[in-house]
């Protein structure tokens, strides 16, 4: 055996007991909100890990906004209550911080928030915790913590959002990148672009919860009465309905082109949905329960990723299009990278195409269960047993 082979065995033997009996940090949204990749991962994680979640600490400058001033004054409201254990071996902790970017403000935000999680790790007994950070802002703690290992979970391009202090945002995000042992890639864009400041990166897409969204496929599963009786063919979306995340141009052209069906969307609204909620097939039905989200999809006919191409979607990897498959569902998507790349979903650049492309996933009815099986090794547990492989690989770098 050459050493170029016997390295690479040895860096696949013994990947299981990575990542077990540890304590662990996790920099990430608000715990509570919809699951998201890293909701996934961590839960899995816990199974065999202690789980430090630290709520979102905010990566965009607020404004004077009623929705922003709400989300501050909740913010400090969390910011009174002790950690507390929301499932076991996950606790969550509400930092205070200040929602700027500039340097003072960095210094004064690292202090801080370095203050609160020593204190909750200290709490808990934690020691030398691994640290992932999925939440790019919470770069200015990295290696304050005693951490043993900082893992970077890239799932957006940050620097792009609408409303980031993008320059104060890229640095923070660059020192991230090139301190820590690991970066973790959700789609081949944020790859490319991240691994040119740390060669430890790794692409591992998106996995799906395959058990629980197949239960669409399952007789015993009862559509909601909200959808069950809506005129066919129904077209469904779930998901943030956010400025950056939908197109409303193509899905006002869809909704009118089946003005005889109905189109049903499902999730928190952040945007200037009027001219959807105007027509009379569009029915908006708010943001459901995670656990009503297969039942809900059984009583659509085709699913719809409408998003917009912009910087922001072209890096993005998008959870719900294989919870879509996985739940039997055709989908029409527009051409969106890592929903290409999964050679499942039919794709239109175009408002006519867009519509043409629905028409023919409905002609083509097929076996849902038959769909729902093409993603059955597509799962988070499966993709956590990646990221185990890549961790076991540091040791022979």
């Amino acid at each position: 055996m050459d050493q170029t082979n016997e390295t690479r065995d040895q860096a696949t033997t013994g990947w299981e007991t990575e990542l077990r009996g540890r304590d662990m940090l996790c920099f990430s949204h608000d715990w509570g909100g919809d699951p998201l990749s890293k909701t996934h991962v961590m839960r899995l994680l816990a199974a065999d890990n202690r789980i430090l979640w630290v709520n979102s600490i905010g990566y965009r400058a607020p404004s004077a906004s009623t929705r922003d001033l709400r989300r501050a004054f909740q913010k400090l409201t969390a910011a009174l209550q002790p950690v507390r254990e929301v499932e076991k071996n996950i606790f969550v902790l509400n930092p205070i911080a200040i929602p700027a970017f500039g340097p003072q403000a960095q210094v004064v935000n690292r202090e801080l928030l370095k203050l609160q999680i020593k204190l909750a790790m200290r709490r808990l007994g934690f020691k030398r915790p691994i640290n992932w950070t999925f939440n790019p802002a919470a770069g200015i703690l990295a290696g304050e913590l005693g951490e043993e290992q900082l893992f970077y979970y890239c799932v957006d391009e940050y620097t792009v959002f609408d409303g980031v202090a993008t320059d104060s945002m890229a640095d923070i995000e660059r020192r991230l990148l090139r301190r820590a042992d690991l970066v973790i890639c959700s789609a081949t864009r944020l790859y490319d672009r991240k691994k040119l400041d740390n060669p430890r990166t790794v692409l591992v897409r998106h996995g799906v919860n395959y058990a629980h969204f197949r239960k669409a496929t399952l007789p015993e599963t009862v559509v909601p009465d909200e959808v069950k009786d809506l005129p066919r063919p129904v077209i469904g979306y779930f998901g943030l309905m956010g400025k950056d995340w939908i197109d409303i141009d193509l899905m006002v052209h869809v909704a009118q082109h089946f003005s005889s069906g109905s189109m049903v969307l499902l999730g928190k609204v952040t945007t200037d949905v009027s001219r959807l909620s105007a027509l009379p097939n569009v029915h908006l039905l708010g943001r459901k329960e995670f656990s009503e989200l297969p039942a809900y999809s059984k009583g659509f006919d085709v699913a719809i990723l409408p998003f917009p191409i912009s910087e922001v979607t072209l890096h993005a990897n998008p959870l719900k299009v294989r919870e879509y498959l996985a739940a039997g569902l055709p989908v029409v998507s527009t051409p969106i990278p890592e929903v290409e790349v999964l050679g499942l979903c039919r794709i239109a650049g175009e408002k006519e195409q867009f519509a043409r492309e629905i028409e023919a996933a409905l002609a083509e009815k097929g076996d849902r269960a038959a769909r729902s099986e093409r993603m059955k090794d597509q799962t988070w547990a499966g993709r956590v047993d990646e990221i185990r492989r890549h961790v076991a690989a540091l040791r022979h770098r």
